[in-house]
């Protein structure tokens, strides 16, 4: 195990190296703040759609925040993993991530559009709200957290 300074954890932490039990979630401490701030927007969110545009508009507000959470976790955990089984896979397993997502939420925002759901304009709203709560979440949580230094035995 490699030791290191200032995580999330704190200093000297034990963090499991790739491969070893508890990996994944050892890489997954940045996704806690987003996913209270977006719970947060839907605390707020949905109340004042239902009030402003009714159960369709609180519809659409609860899938647009659930889409955008869906998919930065879907990046946060495959990144994770891959990662966790080999470090050199993080920009492959990355990119085929993200190109799978755009594929699928393309196709599923077309055939959402194509139904005419009154509750689409609503959606949109939460989709573009949920990504500045989330980029500006995860950005906080970067800058707070210190960055981790790894000190290697002295046979590497």
């Amino acid at each position: 195990m490699e030791t290191a300074k200032g995580t999330a954890w704190g200093p000297d932490v034990q963090l499991p190296r790739a491969g070893e039990p508890g990996a994944i979630r050892a890489r997954l401490p940045h996704l806690r703040l987003p996913l209270l701030a977006c719970a947060a927007l839907a605390v707020v969110g949905l109340p004042a759609a239902a009030w402003l545009r009714g159960p369709t508009g609180a519809a659409g507000v609860v899938a647009g925040i659930g889409l955008v959470v869906v998919s930065y976790l879907i990046s946060g955990l495959s990144v994770a993993w891959a990662d966790a089984v080999h470090p050199k896979m993080i920009m492959s397993v990355g990119l085929v991530t993200y190109a799978t997502k755009i594929v699928f939420l393309g196709v599923a925002m077309a055939a959402i559009a194509a139904t005419g759901w009154p509750g689409l304009p609503d959606m949109g709203v939460a989709i573009i709200a949920a990504v500045v709560v989330w980029t500006g979440a995860h950005l906080t949580w970067a800058l707070r957290t210190p960055l981790p230094t790894v000190h290697r035995s002295p046979a590497h």
